[in-house]
């Protein structure tokens, strides 16, 4: 059997992954990330790419520990797009530097007066008529109703930030479908046979696949690890010629956990034109779990519909598609309020359970591996298994090839 070594295995290609690989050899330590299959093939693609600061999980009224956690994050992702962050990450394409929420209605005073308190201040404004963004004012015939505020939230094209996150250092990003983890490292099968991979810490970041892993562990070291959950979303999305793309959370009048609907646009070329695809979550896609996918599609045009009655939607392609929030596990099955990380042995199990927490999921594995791992210094850009596993690829936006 063939040896080798490394100082940090991580196990799983999307953004958490990607994320801790440049934070990782960024400061010197020996690392290799292995993906199953493609780099964001899981979650990371079918996320909307918003980086938001929380204030949708305080829609009940209540700033809960979810939105405190998560209110810095859009300000330490700007600096990072900005090239004065963690990673640099200029040239990662920008969808929307701007994030609104629509009320379409009137409010109740008692909400009204949470979202201009002063516990919210910085974090969300009212719009003037005269400042909405394009899409509120070409409405022709029709007259808006309600508030429109605007968020510290943007969005990122998932698939260009996942290629800048791998571009620096793509010899270290390996394809390996099949491997298991040892008491001391990774075994898996290479183009040399059986191969064994000493690491001084593995750390999981492979959503979903963490189940598997973690019960490997186990068996091998008799250890605990955290049980894991998956909370469903029945997501949309609608394939458009209207020229203006939405970025907007719609709200409903009264105090909700969850947005009414969630919209992101993200463009398609095609050989004709330029098109959008409108891609659907919040409540929608919530309820939509266990619904057939023409019902949630109908469910997902009358919303449309009756929120946007000025966009032509007579010729729109909808499809719909199931997809897992992997996250650990908690007592009530909620949404997890903070990224997670836990410790066994040298294995470091991760979940994000955001997107956007990565750089808090960042800090919290790096100060783990730091106390007890000392960095290497210099890390070359090719890891010695590039030459013994194929390079992992971006994979591609569930909207892309959803049918």
């Amino acid at each position: 059997m063939l040896k080798l070594s490394t100082q940090v295995a991580i196990i799983g290609g999307g953004i958490a992954g990607l994320w801790l690989l440049n934070r990782l050899c960024q400061a010197g330590y020996d690392a290799v990330l292995l993906e199953k299959s493609a780099l964001g093939s899981g979650q990371t693609l079918a996320s909307q790419g918003i980086i938001h600061g929380g204030l949708k999980y305080a829609l009940n009224g209540v700033l809960s520990p979810a939105s405190s956690a998560i209110a810095d994050m859009p300000k330490r992702w700007r600096a990072c797009l900005n090239g004065q962050g963690d990673i640099d990450l200029r040239g990662t394409t920008l969808l929307s530097p701007d994030f609104y929420m629509w009320s379409g209605g009137s409010l109740r005073s008692r909400f009204k007066t949470f979202l201009g308190s002063k516990a919210l201040q910085g974090r969300i404004d009212v719009v003037a008529p005269d400042d909405y963004p394009a899409f509120f004012k070409f409405t022709p015939n029709h007259r808006l109703t309600g508030t429109l505020y605007q968020l510290s939230d943007f969005v990122i094209d998932t698939p260009s930030l996942i290629s800048k996150l791998a571009r620096p250092w793509q010899k270290r990003i390996l394809q390996c479908p099949d491997l298991q983890l040892s008491s001391d490292g990774i075994i898996f099968t290479s183009t040399e046979g059986r191969t064994h991979l000493h690491t001084d810490r593995i750390v999981l970041t492979a959503g979903a696949g963490n189940e598997a892993l973690n019960h490997q562990w186990q068996q091998v070291t008799h250890s605990t690890l955290p049980a894991m959950q998956r909370r469903s979303l029945h997501m949309v999305t609608v394939s458009t010629d209207h020229p203006l793309p939405p970025y907007l959370h719609c709200i409903g009048d009264d105090f909700g956990m969850t947005p009414e609907l969630t919209l992101t646009a993200h463009p398609q070329q095609n050989a004709d034109q330029k098109k959008w695809i409108w891609y659907l979550g919040g409540e929608l896609a919530e309820s939509g779990v266990g619904l057939q996918p023409q019902t949630q599609q109908q469910r997902a045009l009358q919303v449309l519909e009756q929120r946007f009655p000025w966009v032509d939607l007579q010729q729109a392609e909808v499809k719909s598609f199931m997809i897992d929030r992997a996250e650990p596990a908690t007592a009530d099955r909620q949404r997890p309020d903070s990224a997670y990380v836990s410790e066994s042995g040298r294995v470091i199990v991760c979940w994000p359970t955001k997107l956007t927490l990565c750089p808090d999921l960042g800090d919290s594995v790096m100060a783990s591996i730091s106390e007890s791992v000392q960095a290497s210094g210099h890390v070359p850009d090719a890891s010695p298994l590039h030459d013994l596993l194929p390079q992992a690829e971006v994979g591609i936006a569930p909207w892309s090839t959803e049918t």
